[in-house]
Order: C-alpha cells, then structure tokens, then sequence
C-alpha cells in the first residue's frame, strides 16, 4: 500500500515517534477545549506555520489539505445558515488545525515506528495473555489503509479531472470501493502467508 511518509528529511523526522503522538494527542485534546474563534484562529496560524516549515514534505499533501479545506468551508457555511455563524467559524479551524496535525505526523513518521509505539504502548497487557503484537498490528493497517483509502481517492479523482475537465466526487464511490476491497484481500493473503495461518 501507498504510503503517505515522505522520504525528504525535514527537522520533525528526527523528534521520535512517540513523542509526535503525544503532542499529537494533547493538541488535538486542547483543539477540543477551545470554543473562542480568536484562539482558534491563532492556534490555527501556529499549526499552519509549523506545516509550512516542512516544505516540500508537508506542500506534497496540498491536494488533501484542499479536499479538507472544502469540507471545512461546508461546515461552517452549514452553521452560519443555522444561525450558528462563531460555531462554524472555529469547527471549520479545529478541523484544518487538526488535518495539518495529522499529516505532519503522517509525512515525518515511518509505519515502523509507529508500530513500535504502538507496541510499547500495549505492552503491559501481555500480562494477561493479550495478543498485544497483533492488536497493535491491527491499528497499524488501520492507520495504513486510510492513507491508502486517501490516496487512491486522489488517484481517481486525478484521473477523472484529466478526463472529464471536473472533480468525480460520488461518481467515485464504486471504483474506490472496489480498489478498497482488492487492497484489503492482497494484504489478508499476504498476513496468512506471513503468519502461516
């Protein structure tokens, strides 16, 4: 599967993996917190000055940060007709906030080590008899796939622009479900053959 990491080096591929998700986690706990439009307008800036300072890594997710940015207009322009306008304002930051985030640590962590947090983190569970390899194996593929499922959606829309000259939106749903499910089934047959199931 297609991977969202990008091999150009940039200063957040040296901070460990464990210490991006925690940031990850606490930002996005105090992206939650904050209902006032102008700190989230602030938090916003700061999360976009930090996505742009990893260049070219962070600006090859434009495509996907424009696809985000759509959907966060939508929300908003959706609470502002309900009458909700300040509601709207700062869901639609809190979701680019997050986005850029979320690909940040996306672009600047290899699957690996994630998978080795992952695994640290379950850990203790071994106690008990827990499967902790395979649980965290499972997150893993979870977090892959919608790097894929996001990829692929690029791909065939692309594809469709170049075709039709306009974006494929559900006239997309099929072919992605289809590439979904063959993706799902070469990586079952691959982890049956690895695990000798």
């Amino acid at each position: 599967m297609r991977s969202l990491y990008s091999p150009r080096r940039t200063w957040l591929h040296a901070v460990p993996a464990w210490l991006k998700l925690l940031a990850l986690s606490l930002a996005g706990t105090a992206l939650v917190l904050i209902d006032d439009v102008p700190a989230m307008g602030v938090v916003t800036i700061v999360v976009l000055a930090l996505f742009i300072s990893l260049r070219t890594a962070a600006w090859q997710q434009w495509k996907t940060l424009r696809s985000l940015l759509i959907a966060a207009s939508l929300i908003a322009a959706f609470h502002w007709l309900t009458g909700h306008a300040a509601l709207g304002i700062a869901s639609g930051l809190r979701i680019m906030a997050a986005a850029m985030l979320a690909l940040m640590l996306t672009v600047s962590t290899r699957f690996d080590d994630l998978l080795a947090v992952l695994e640290t983190l379950l850990s203790p569970l071994r106690r008990f008899g827990v499967p902790t390899e395979r649980i965290a194996l499972a997150i893993g593929l979870m977090l892959r796939f919608a790097e894929n499922f996001l990829s692929q959606w690029q791909r065939l829309d692309d594809a469709y622009r170049v075709r039709t000259g306009r974006s494929g939106s559900w006239r997309l749903l099929a072919p992605l479900a289809i590439r979904a499910l063959q993706s799902a089934e070469r990586v079952a047959d691959a982890l049956a053959a690895r695990l000798g199931a």
